[in-house]
């Protein structure tokens, strides 16, 4: 069975009864390339094992067992389940694991599964969930490589470099865990239904070490604190967060100490800067 022929995924979809669900965020690929891509993306052989995260119909799923050595596909929708059942007959080396990914334990999901194998992540990632999944999929540190489809903004903020508009608290999170990289953007035609968005594949190539030193903790306090009101100056922002302990002349000298004007914004700021101001504000 084609997977991406929108004529058969139709009538598999209809047999089932399967109905979409907006609040799960389900659109199915119809276009072939895009898994294909994906996949190849990943870049896996039999020493790897994959998590998948919302399998879907598995029209990725398939692409993924026919490179790598094991795939864990964790799908919510139970009524997804029978379908994956057929799609997925002749994989051998797929699991499905129904539930919800975002109360799954990585760590003991790897140990127990994934034994013996490369631990990677690669999906079609339901929009309203990509924050908190890479989030945890980061904070993990044991996945050699995270390969996702995404929101083109959101992928475009993970991957903006300081100084682009697109540049927020989330692309530094981002950025102080992996290397990250826009592969290639999809168009909404090749999903059923037809979102209202462009989409774009993303990867995530953790960093074996931190790529700054200091207080993680202490620099995400100082990220956060930056970007929680955008339109404000970094003088502003932290004067908010930290006016009970600091007065706006000491917090302007530290700026000025740090090198940085007391005009300039967050979004201004690199990892390293960030750093060296949290070192300064402890």
């Amino acid at each position: 069975m084609n997977l991406t022929d929108i004529r058969e995924v139709k009538v598999l979809l209809a047999r089932h009864g399967f109905h979409f669900s907006k609040s799960m965020g389900q659109n199915f690929l119809i276009a072939d390339w895009v898994p294909q891509n994906i996949a190849a993306a990943a870049g896996l052989d039999e020493t790897c094992a994959v998590l998948e995260i919302g399998p879907g119909i598995g029209s990725l799923t398939q692409h993924l067992a026919r490179q790598a050595g094991k795939v864990a596909a964790v799908e919510l929708d139970t009524s997804l389940l029978p379908i994956l059942d057929e799609t997925l007959a002749d994989c051998s080396n797929v699991e499905i694991i129904p539930g919800d990914v975002l109360k799954l334990d990585f760590n003991a999901l790897i140990d127990d599964k994934f034994f013996n194998f490369t631990p990677k992540a690669c999906a079609n990632l339901p929009y309203n969930i990509t924050t908190p999944v890479l989030t945890r999929l980061l904070e993990c540190g044991r996945f050699r490589s995270i390969t996702v489809m995404i929101q083109r903004e959101v992928a475009r903020r993970i991957c903006a470099a300081p100084g682009d508009s697109d540049c927020g608290a989330f692309s530094l999170f981002c950025q102080y865990y992996a290397h990250c990289e826009l592969l290639f953007e999809v168009p909404p035609d090749c999903f059923l239904p037809v979102p209202k968005v462009t989409s774009a594949v993303v990867q995530l190539i953790p960093h074996p070490t931190p790529p700054i030193e200091g207080d993680r903790d202490a620099i995400f306090s100082v990220i956060n604190a930056a970007f929680a009101q955008r339109r404000k100056t970094l003088l502003n922002a932290l004067s908010s967060a930290y006016g009970r302990r600091l007065s706006k002349d000491e917090l302007r000298q530290i700026l000025l100490d740090c090198g940085l004007s007391e005009t300039v914004r967050g979004e201004r700021l690199g990892l390293a800067q960030f750093s060296v101001l949290a070192q300064r504000l402890k």
